[in-house]
C-alpha cells in the first residue's frame, strides 16, 4: 500500500516540548497531520474530540505514565495504533505496555530518524490494512445475511449444480416454476 488516501493523523505525546518539536520537524515533509500533547490528559481530550490513526507516547511522564495513558487511550480509540518512544526502557515496563496498552512497537530515545520514519510508515500501512480488513469482513457478513434470506425465500437458489467438467448447469424451468408457485 504505497500512498495513503487521506493524511494520516498522528498524535505525539511527550512531557518535553523539545521532543515534540523535534518530532514535528522530522515529519514536516511527510503527508501526516501531526497533533501534539504535553500530557496524557491533554492527549486523551484530543482523542475524545477527533479521529487519530496513530499515537506515539513517551513512557515516563508526570501524573499519568505512558502505560496508563495507552490503557485509557485504547478505550477511547481501540483501533488507533500505539507506539511507545522512551529513553527509560526496562523489561517490566515493556511487557506492561504490550499487555495493558497493546503497544504496536517500542522504540528507544534517542531514535534514528530513518528507523522511526520507516516504523511509522509500516505502522500506518498495518493500520489501514486492518481497517480495510474490518470493512471487508462487515461486507461479507452483510452479503451472507442477504444470501441466507434469498435461500429462505427460494430454497436452492444459492446452490450451484455442475457437470463432471465443472460447467455450471442452469435449470431455468425449475427457477421459473419456483417463482410461479409464489
Amino acid at each position: 500500500m504505497g500512498e495513503f488516501m487521506l493524511s494520516p493523523k498522528i498524535l505525539i505525546v511527550d512531557d518535553e516540548e523539545n521532543i515534540l518539536n523535534a518530532l514535528q520537524r522530522l515529519f514536516r515533509k511527510e503527508n501526516y497531520r501531526i497533533l501534539t500533547a504535553i500530557s496524557a490528559e491533554e492527549a486523551l481530550k484530543i482523542m475524545e474530540e477527533q479521529e487519530v490513526d496513530l499515537v506515539i507516547s513517551d513512557l515516563k511522564m508526570p501524573v499519568t505514565n505512558g502505560v496508563e495513558f495507552f490503557t485509557q487511550a485504547k478505550q477511547i480509540k481501540p483501533d488507533a495504533l500505539r507506539i511507545m518512544l522512551t529513553g527509560h526502557a526496562d523489561l517490566k515496563s515493556v511487557m506492561e505496555a504490550i499487555e495493558k496498552g497493546e503497544v504496536y512497537r517500542f522504540l528507544l530515545k534517542p531514535w534514528d530518524d530513518d528507523e522511526l520514519k520507516m516504523t511509522i510508515k509500516q505502522a500506518l500501512e498495518f493500520y489501514y490494512l486492518q481497517k480495510d480488513n474490518k470493512t471487508l469482513t462487515q461486507t461479507v457478513k452483510k452479503q451472507n445475511a442477504i444470501l441466507k434470506e434469498l435461500e429462505n425465500e427460494c430454497p436452492g437458489i444459492t446452490s450451484v449444480k455442475r457437470d463432471r467438467d465443472g460447467t455450471i448447469i442452469l435449470d431455468v424451468e425449475e427457477v421459473i416454476n419456483k417463482y410461479d408457485e409464489k
